[in-house]
């Protein structure tokens, strides 16, 4: 047969596909599918390259004899794997309205967690033997490795050595051969890194060889950097992108302002935490005879100095964004650009583009419009700084115009919520670190007027961006968050409903919205939000306007943050690209990998300062555990299981167990109709939202794990015998 040598890639994966899903297909392997397709012996590349995407991406599935069909067809599903600490694991159906598969710890094989995998259905939901109907699996095909190399603490016996991953979800420990690298030894209790190498049978322990050695884990500094290998996060920047930012000139030139609205005059003003070291957003606002107002947001316009296809350019989209972890930031731009010339610090001139939005006196947007401007901040607040001045009365002109802020933004706020926002906020703690990086304190951050106001307004000139760039057909990344799986809502209800919470079908957007107002200020507050939000799809980037559920926003996109966030880059330049052609920006395709690879390095950056924050949390016990002097903490209950209590304290958002073994006062029996447990002679009860004090009673460094202790107890009786309730 003559080879087809025209065909691009997405019709040769169509035709792939068309041939695949044919009523008359019989499996075929990739040879008899490439003779099908009129491809010759020696031209079969293309089509063997097709399949291999195809079948990662989950649209085929392989066969026993590698021959090739529709997953449905043979019961197979593709997806990532998903493994709890206690070794079973799921696998995301990533087919919509398809549930996730239960796999059982014996049916995962040797597939680890994150792994892309392949599962045959054994069990379908209907005959499904858990208590909620759910279709269980086995892995038949590891497509890909979700992890090579694995950050670890190395152990030893008197035969072996083996690294204890510090990820909980990494549930088997890695043997390794000698302790040495480059003629240094790795001693017992070392933070390593390994390089995954063998696992061919679950009955023994995969293998890996030590690739780094970081040091002992409890010296300065290595807790973090652990992190930084765990996550992939690049800490140098490549000599040819820190050449390009030195070029780049800190001053202004006349040339720069050529075609630019000049706002340097304008009360201007920053908001940022007390600790920022960048400012890529400034705002002011003025209150319009009418009742009207008129908004400005500025954003560092780094699009100036950050060219397409330039090596900066290529660094800042490879990492993503910036990380931020306790002791240090990686940013997504060198320093000079990051702190320096893109930085709207106070009191000099910085290029900036522009939002300016008119609104009624209801909030409606009237009109908006963009420009390339240059301002000068006339004030750096912090949030502390900006919170004060809103609670006080207005005396200056810096408060009244921080007054008159807060009323638009206010009024914002109120109708976003009418309009089916969901109350999504969570509280943070911010870990404050020694010069050694220990912990020596932890900040709760509310998310009070100063957040409010500052967030109101980046909200708007991103919808705004969103909308502008939509309406003139300009490719792009929007930020996106899709509608919930129905069946996800359903399995969060009952577990609303089990905490004693009545609630409505969530499916509706008003329930949900007063369910989040029904718990505000309770004790599930918390934890039932982190429930919904593991119920809701993730927030991501893509070059469709999907829409966004939790903002209750049809037009979406990431514009106020391109110092520290590409996806904003993306936006700006497409906002420049008034034609709509390809002069400024990038093609369809180019934008459609770059919005996934940015999605990818979000999570990870994500998960790495979670991770991070938990880890010095962990620390900070453990430090006080070797001190002997632990403090004493306000604690909440926000649970009751048969084997103790879980707690939570608030002012470090932390959970925690005060397992039933140490309530030595009472011989207490657990109610799980009350969710309670009750002292069999002094009737003193522990239940959900009851408020207890408590110390640190251990720590697991490995399960990452915190046991607490409930301070004064005081025996019922001196004869009382004190043992476990069964």
């Amino acid at each position: 047969m003559a080879h087809r040598n025209t065909k691009n890639e997405l019709d040769l994966r169509e035709e792939i596909l068309r041939l695949i899903r044919a009523p008359q297909y019989r499996p075929l392997d990739k040879n008899e599918i490439a003779d099908l397709l009129g491809y010759s012996a020696s031209h079969r590349r293309p089509v063997r390259l097709a399949l291999r995407k195809l079948e990662q991406e989950g649209e085929i599935a392989r066969i026993r004899r590698n021959r090739f069909v529709l997953p449905d067809a043979a019961d197979l599903v593709t997806g990532t794997l998903s493994v709890h600490e206690a070794g079973y694991a799921f696998l995301t159906n990533e087919k919509p309205g398809h549930a996730d598969l239960f796999i059982a710890a014996e049916n995962t094989g040797t597939a680890m967690h994150g792994d892309r995998v392949v599962a045959r259905i054994s069990r379908p939901a209907e005959l499904s033997r858990g208590r909620r109907p759910r279709a269980e699996g086995r892995v038949i095909r590891i497509l890909a490795r979700g992890q090579i190399e694995i950050v670890g603490t190395l152990q030893h016996t008197r035969n072996f050595f083996y690294v204890v991953p510090d990820d909980p979800h990494l549930v088997h420990n890695i043997y390794v051969p000698a302790r040495t690298l480059d003629g240094r030894a790795a001693n017992r209790g070392d933070k390593v890194v390994v390089r995954f190498e063998q696992w061919e049978s679950r009955h023994v322990n995969p293998e890996g060889k030590i690739i780094e050695i970081l040091g002992p884990r409890t010296a300065p500094g290595i807790d973090i950097m652990s992190i930084i290998r765990k996550y992939h996060l690049p800490l140098e920047f490549p000599r040819a992108v820190l050449q390009e930012a030195d070029w780049i000139p800190e001053e202004i030139t006349a040339e720069m302002l050529s075609e630019r609205e000049d706002l340097r005059s304008g009360f201007i003003v920053t908001i940022d935490p007390d600790d920022a070291r960048d400012f890529d957003d400034a705002i002011h606002v003025e209150e319009l005879v009418n009742g009207g107002w008129r908004l400005g947001v500025h954003i560092a316009d780094v699009a100036e100095y950050v060219r397409p296809r330039s090596a900066l350019d290529r660094e800042a989209l490879r990492r993503g964004n910036s990380v931020y972890l306790p002791d240090r930031v990686i940013p997504m731009l060198p320093e000079r650009l990051s702190n320096g010339v893109c930085s709207l610090n106070a009191d000099v001139d910085r290029l900036t583009r522009s939002v300016f939005i008119q609104f009624d006196k209801n909030g409606r947007v009237r009109n908006s419009r963009f420009a390339s401007t240059v301002i000068r901040s006339a004030k750096r607040l912090t949030y502390k700084q900006a919170y004060a001045i809103l609670k006080a009365p207005a005396r200056d002109e810096l408060a009244r115009r921080l007054h008159t802020a807060w009323k638009l933004a206010a009024l914002l706020r109120r109708k976003r919520f009418a309009d089916g926002a969901l109350d999504l906020d969570m509280p943070e703690v911010k870990v404050v670190v020694d010069k050694k990086g220990n912990p020596i304190r932890f900040e709760r951050v509310e998310n009070d007027e100063s957040h409010q106001l500052i967030e109101e307004f980046m909200l708007a000139a991103n919808e705004a961006v969103a909308r502008e760039l939509k309406n003139r057909g300009i490719p792009t990344i929007y930020r996106v968050h899709e509608n919930p799986d129905s069946e996800k809502l359903t399995e969060f209800r009952e577990f609303v409903l089990s905490h004693g919470i009545r609630v409505g079908d969530l499916t509706h957007r008003s329930e949900v919205q007063r369910l989040l107002e029904s718990i505000r200020g309770s004790a599930e507050e918390h934890p039932l939000k982190i429930g919904l939000l593991k119920s809701l799809k993730r927030a991501r980037y893509a070059t469709t306007p999907l829409g966004h559920y939790g903002l209750a926003k049809a037009n979406y996109a990431h514009f106020t943050s391109p110092i520290r966030r590409y996806a904003d880059l993306t936006v700006h330049r497409a906002l420049l690209n008034r034609r709509g052609s390809d002069k400024n920006g990038a093609s369809l395709a180019r934008l459609s990998s770059a919005s996934e690879h940015i999605s990818t390095t979000e999570r990870n950056a994500a998960e790495a300062e979670m991770d991070a924050v938990k880890m010095k949390k962990l620390d900070f016990f453990e430090a006080q555990i070797k001190a002997r002097n632990p403090q004493i903490f306000d604690a909440v209950i926000i649970d009751v299981r048969n084997y103790g209590l879980l707690i939570e304290l608030p002012e470090m958002l932390l959970t925690g167990l005060v397992h039933v073994s140490t309530l030595t006062d009472d011989f207490y029996v657990f109610s799980a109709a009350q969710r309670q447990f009750i002292g069999r002679q002094t009737r003193r009860r522990f239940g959900v939202g009851n408020r207890i004090r408590v110390h640190v009673a251990r720590v697991d460094q490995f399960k990452r794990q915190i046991d607490f202790a409930i301070v004064d107890l005081r025996p019922a009786h001196k004869r009382t015998r004190r043992r476990r309730a069964s």
